[in-house]
């Protein structure tokens, strides 16, 4: 089993890196196998909703939301890390996500659907809880289960030297890490059993607005 964990930050080995990689050890630790992805620090376009994805199902910026989804399809399960930024998530992993999900939507890719995802948010001291309710959305547009910790999923410093003495922020990433592999390992032991996947309706789209 693989996860991918989506650094968001703009600083590539900053306190949001240094959250995640607590995170993987962790999962190293549970024989799962994971790989940090940065999105990087080159703008990022917003999504403009052109609707090129469901012809080609890639988002039509070639950037770092297609080299992602690219590898996405592999993984069985995500957290996506972000810096807080005016108490909210930062302008960059916004547009990636909204590029990532939309395109995976309309693209018909799958590549999301019944894989735990989970949030995880980095700030010096405030918006920390606003960024990962921001964040789960995602998560439960797509039908993804969310993982959880014993506290919210966040830690504190302005660097990473402080996020390091933030204990109770890194054991909530390692606790974080263990529920996400023990829901992995169910996951497989139910599919390995047969378990039937959720019957799929097809979706139905309404409009508030009546002539």
């Amino acid at each position: 089993m693989k996860v991918l964990l989506v650094n968001g930050s703009p600083h590539e080995k900053g306190c949001t890196y240094t959250a995640l990689t607590e995170v993987a050890e962790t999962l190293k630790e549970e024989s799962i196998d994971t790989e940090i992805f940065w999105i990087g620090k080159k703008p990022l376009s917003g999504c403009t909703a052109c609707r090129s994805c469901a012809k080609t199902g890639k988002c039509a910026f070639n950037d770092k939301v297609n080299d992602f989804l690219d590898i996405a399809k592999d993984a069985d399960g995500f957290f996506f890390g972000s810096p807080v930024h005016y108490a909210a998530a930062t302008g960059a992993i916004t547009s990636f996500m909204d590029c990532a999900f939309y395109t995976n939507l309309l693209g018909g890719r799958n590549t999301f659907y019944l894989k735990p995802a989970a949030a995880v948010i980095s700030a010096r001291r405030a918006g920390t809880t606003a960024t990962l309710d921001q964040l789960n959305k995602y998560f439960t547009i797509s039908e993804m289960p969310i993982i959880s910790s014993r506290y919210w999923n966040m830690v504190h410093g302005a660097k990473p030297e402080d996020v390091k003495k933030d204990l109770e922020g890194l054991q909530t990433m390692r606790v974080l890490a263990r529920n996400m592999a023990w829901f992995l390992k169910c996951k497989e032991a139910g599919m390995k059993a047969r378990v039937q996947l959720p019957v799929k309706e097809e979706m139905i789209f309404t409009n508030f607005i009546r002539e």
